[in-house]
């Protein structure tokens, strides 16, 4: 997924646009002050998604449907993660070695 990035001072003259832009889309826009992301826009439709802790059982449940594998989930283990999982320690991708991306 490829993120666009734009300045703070761009995201304050161009909000209106940047909001339409993500609307309609998955793909997160990232906010940059010195190079650095100090804030992520995404449409409400990814916010809900990723808020929601029951969907990452959801999201577990199309992988076994669709490959027929639990992935050596258990169904207690499956719960704990997403009793332990909130907007706020949300990623939308990860770096290897577990780092989200941005940060």
């Amino acid at each position: 997924m490829t993120r666009r990035r734009v300045s703070v001072a761009e995201a304050k003259n161009h909000l209106p646009s940047l909001i339409h832009e993500v609307e309609g889309s998955r793909t997160p826009l990232e906010i940059t002050r010195r190079g650095k992301t100090v804030a992520v826009l995404v449409s409400a439709a990814t916010y809900d998604r990723a808020s929601r802790p029951e969907g990452l059982v959801a999201g577990l449940a199309r992988i076994r449907a669709k490959y027929g594998s639990d992935f050596g989930f258990t169904a207690e283990e499956v719960r704990s993660l997403r009793d332990g999982v909130s907007a706020r320690d949300f990623a939308f991708d990860a770096e290897p070695g577990g780092k989200a991306g941005g940060r």
